[in-house]
């Protein structure tokens, strides 16, 4: 599968990047590494470490929690936003150019 001459790289490194707790948040791993540990980091990735793949050595993707969707408050922006009385009045100048314009 690999040629002669190959040294295999750490297939896992911790990164400094922490959160205020102290904990690692980032692991950059091999795409081999990724493709055989799949389900446990997308496991680890929910719970909200982010995985950096690689592909020899380079950082290719990155694996991130999910962010959770916010559900939509109906009034949200009352008063905030307005709509003018005559927003639906006939406008004739754009209607004589719409209808009466000539396609060549």
């Amino acid at each position: 599968m690999h040629g002669r001459n190959y040294t295999p790289q750490p297939a896992l490194t911790n990164l400094t990047k922490s959160r205020d707790d102290g904990s690692v948040v980032v692991m950059i791993l091999n795409l081999y590494e990724a493709k055989t540990r799949l389900s446990s980091l997308v496991d680890e990735a929910a719970a909200g470490k982010e995985i950096i793949i690689a592909k020899n050595g380079k950082p290719m993707a990155k694996l991130v929690p999910l962010q959770g969707r916010q559900l939509r408050k109906p009034g949200r922006l009352k008063g905030k936003i307005w709509i003018s009385k005559d927003f639906d009045a006939p406008m004739p100048d754009f209607e004589d150019a719409f209808y009466n314009s000539k396609i060549e």
